[in-house]
């Protein structure tokens, strides 16, 4: 079974004696085995981001014949702002403009994606626009092959590393990494984050997360995941090395913090984030996660789609995968799975809850030790890639929020 023998190599047993204090997990299981480098990964990850990247433009060619055909809808904004769709538009104003020159609301964006994007577009002949495309492309591609060596530095064979760099690209929920979104950009941080800490490397792991919090709001989130790791190996570790990896732990907050101190100095108010994301025309007061779902299923039954309704079957398979990342991978895989998912059922309204929950990237991981089986895997990979077209195609029809 694969989950095991990932647990045998990788998993959740103190360092050797004789070991360094901070060995961890993959470094004790495997110290002598020499990681694929970089170019495989990039080489495993490539044909998926083609075929992600294909199917998106798909998508938005098939919505501009929908559109002209049949008017479904009677605003062709999102197909005229294409890739620039959606959030993008807030991240291309908070680049071009800078946050005081735009709504309030793009307080709940946070800076580091944007930043990127600033920094790129001042090379001549690149903008703003083309910058933040470029940067999601480019870091999804890095995505793809970061979570390829993660799973071989846990102990995973070829064939899983292979699913989870294609899943990662072709789920239904990918095609934002294909847009001006900060997924690809948090996405990478966070398996950084992983990589880093599993090998031992918590001051890397600390410059990962403190970045990462500084990308979205949920971004602070990493630091359950690396205190679980921290306090798992607790056995044996000296105190001075079990406050580094505490402090490490510590560095998320520090990143939100930062950003919070600047708002608060900036507008007034630290909590202005959550206040405007809290609004009802967006994610609305926070609610109990279980009552979250509950709801969905009840809208789901009576087919009411929105505001919850559509997201119910999502929000089952969400939790699934978050269960098999518990029962298949090391303990702070499915704390980080439980913990994103459960934040992003804690909401009145459950919209954009499939990017939310694919913001765990061990749910992917976990989709990625199931599909063992030849024809469980090309079944994956066909569902997955008929819900990117389906998803991508909605959204650029205004149909479906991203």
């Amino acid at each position: 079974m694969f989950g095991t023998r990932l647990l045998d190599r990788a998993g959740d047993r103190p360092p050797a004696p004789g070991a360094a204090a901070d060995a961890t997990p993959a470094a004790a299981g495997a110290a002598a085995v020499r990681a694929p480098g970089w170019r495989r990964d990039l080489a495993a990850a490539l044909p998926a981001w083609v075929c992600a990247r294909v199917v998106v433009l798909a998508a938005l060619a098939l919505a501009k014949v929908v559109f002209l055909r049949l008017h479904p809808i009677t605003d062709a904004v999102r197909l005229h702002e294409g890739l620039l769709g959606w959030d993008g538009q807030w991240y291309l104003r908070i680049a071009a403009y800078g946050y005081g020159a735009v709504p309030r609301e793009a307080l709940r964006f946070f800076p580091l994606y944007p930043l990127l994007a600033r920094a790129l577009g001042l090379l001549p002949g690149v903008g703003p626009s083309a910058a933040l495309v470029l940067v999601a492309n480019a870091l999804a591609l890095v995505l793809g092959a970061l979570l390829h060596r993660l799973v071989l530095q846990e102990g995973g064979d070829a064939a899983t590393a292979r699913r989870a760099a294609w899943l990662v690209a072709v789920v239904p929920p990918a095609f934002v990494l294909a847009m001006a979104y900060s997924e690809p950009l948090s996405g990478c941080l966070a398996v950084g984050v992983f990589l880093a800490m599993r090998r031992g490397r918590w001051s890397w792991a600390a410059v990962w997360a403190f970045l990462g919090a500084l990308t979205r709001p949920v971004g602070a989130l990493i630091v359950v995941p690396m205190v679980v790791e921290a306090v798992a190996r607790r056995r044996g570790v000296p105190a001075a090395s079990m406050l580094r990896r505490l402090s490490a732990a510590a560095a998320p907050l520090a990143g939100m913090g930062l950003y919070l101190a600047w708002v608060a100095a900036r507008f007034g108010d630290p909590r202005l984030p959550w206040r405007i994301q809290q609004a009802s025309y967006l994610r609305g007061g926070l609610a109990n996660p279980v009552v979250a779902v509950a709801r969905s299923g009840v809208d789901f039954v009576h087919a009411t789609m929105e505001p919850n309704g559509m997201h119910f079957v999502p929000a089952l398979v969400l939790i699934a995968l978050a269960v098999v990342a518990f029962r298949r991978w090391p303990a702070p895989y499915g704390a980080f799975a439980a913990v994103t998912i459960a934040a992003a059922l804690s909401a009145e309204r459950l919209g954009s809850l499939e990017r939310y929950g694919f913001g765990a990237f061990p749910v992917v991981l976990a989709l990625a030790s199931l599909a063992v089986r030849p024809e469980v895997e090309r079944a994956v990979f066909c569902l997955a890639g008929a819900g990117l077209l389906a998803y991508s195609s909605l959204a650029f029809l205004n149909v479906y929020v991203p």
